[in-house]
């Protein structure tokens, strides 16, 4: 049920994110939410991931479907991101937002890097591809400034959902590790 409540709300700020930036002077950066969201996911999953990494991938193709993306493409890079994040989460503590803000832009930065080199073996580059790097970095920037935001509704959900009154509070603390 917390997963289904995590794609419910991935799907609201996806919509949100998808009506709203649009009307912004840099309405072509746009921020990896799909990402982020897959992120915590992965670092949230405790003993199976399978469940994190299907809802990861179903996030990114919900994002591929509302931005227009090649199909699969956000579902892979989610579900890679995903499956990464649960490898590393028993060495890692986010918390903070300095610290979520760089966690998220280094994802960003990741995620940002394999989807040039899937869409580049794809054939789906432009032939003057030099600027996707330097729309990456300010992509970057923009998803790290978001990431302690997504974070915070993303153990908010969590919060809800916790069974005790210990999870609740390291939940909505942030104690994410």
């Amino acid at each position: 049920m917390r997963l289904a409540a995590q794609i419910a709300v991935a799907y609201f700020l996806l919509l949100l994110l998808g009506a709203v930036w649009r009307l912004f002077p840099w309405s072509e950066l746009v921020p990896d939410v799909a990402v982020l969201i897959a992120a915590y996911l992965g670092l949230t999953a405790r003993e199976r991931a399978a469940p994190s990494v299907a809802s990861a991938v179903f996030i990114g193709y919900l994002a591929d479907l509302l931005f227009g993306t090649p199909t699969g493409l956000i579902a892979l890079i989610s579900g890679v991101t995903c499956s990464a994040c649960h490898l590393i989460q028993g060495r890692l503590l986010v918390r903070g937002s300095i610290f979520t803000t760089v966690f998220s832009g280094l994802i960003a930065l990741a995620a940002g890097l394999f989807t040039i080199l899937v869409r580049s073996f794809a054939g789906l580059l432009p032939p003057g591809w030099s600027g996707e790097i330097g729309t990456l970095a300010l992509s970057v920037v923009i998803t790290g400034l978001l990431g302690p935001l997504v974070f915070r509704t993303c153990r908010y959900v969590d919060s809800r959902f916790a069974r005790t009154r210990r999870e609740r509070d390291a939940a909505a603390s942030g104690m994410i590790g």
